[in-house]
């Protein structure tokens, strides 16, 4: 097999690079009102999930599509993690300063508080990584969307450490090694983080009353720990 030939390994990397640097495009232009990331996000990974899943096919109109149809409940969703995000960050700007001019039992108290704050900030990100790819694959009310991603983010914790470590490695060589890599960005991201959360949501959206055999969810499960290095 030549190595330029379409079917070959290296030019399907080349491929998916090329299409994780338009998405990147796609979903930046549509962000810039910063209400509609929610919704950017959901259509960027709507389009990644069906790549990894070798169902891509228009990828201007599956990202148009799905920004559209998911608009109303990503934009709510993101409304309201912005909203705790914004609360939590000025939690930390403020703690940060307390425990620093405070002593004895004061000192002792805001460090309680901020481990509070500490764990509701991992809880925050954890919903962050899972809530747009749910959102993108399945239909469900907003509390159910919020709560799931929680539930789902910790029972396969290996998957999420791995998929919040894709974002911060591209934040960190964009910051402080080769900021051209922006050009890929978030579409890379995703595209990455679909090969890892495909599976997940997959075996996460089965009904079991659907299933012929009951014991076929157990499979799926034991399925996806594998793929994710047998964490639970």
């Amino acid at each position: 097999m030549k190595i330029f030939s379409y079917d070959s390994p290296f030019s399907q990397v080349l491929l998916k690079l090329a299409w994780s640097c338009y998405l990147n495009l796609l979903w930046f232009i549509c962000s810039i009102p910063v209400f509609t990331i929610g919704a950017s996000t959901t259509a960027l990974y709507a389009v990644t999930l069906k790549i990894v899943r070798d169902k891509e096919g228009n990828l201007t109109g599956q990202f148009f599509r799905a920004f559209r149809d998911n608009f109303k409940q990503a934009t709510v969703l993101w409304l309201i993690l912005l909203g705790a995000g914004l609360l939590l960050a000025g939690d930390g700007y403020i703690l940060y300063h307390l425990f620093h001019t405070s002593q004895g039992a004061a000192a002792v108290l805001w460090t309680l508080v901020s481990a509070l704050v500490i764990a509701a900030s991992v809880a925050y990100a954890i919903i962050l990584i899972y809530i747009f790819p749910l959102t993108a694959s399945v239909i469900n009310t907003n509390l159910a969307m919020l709560k799931n991603s929680f539930l789902i983010g910790t029972h396969y914790l290996f998957c999420t450490i791995l998929t919040a470590g894709i974002h911060f490695a591209m934040f960190y060589i964009s910051v402080s090694i080769f900021t051209p890599i922006l050009i890929f960005g978030e579409g890379l991201c995703a595209l990455l983080s679909s090969y890892l959360l495909s599976g997940v949501i997959q075996a996460c959206s089965v009904d079991p009353a659907n299933l012929a055999n009951p014991a076929d969810l157990e499979r799926i499960e034991i399925e996806i720990e594998n793929e994710n290095g047998g964490e639970a």
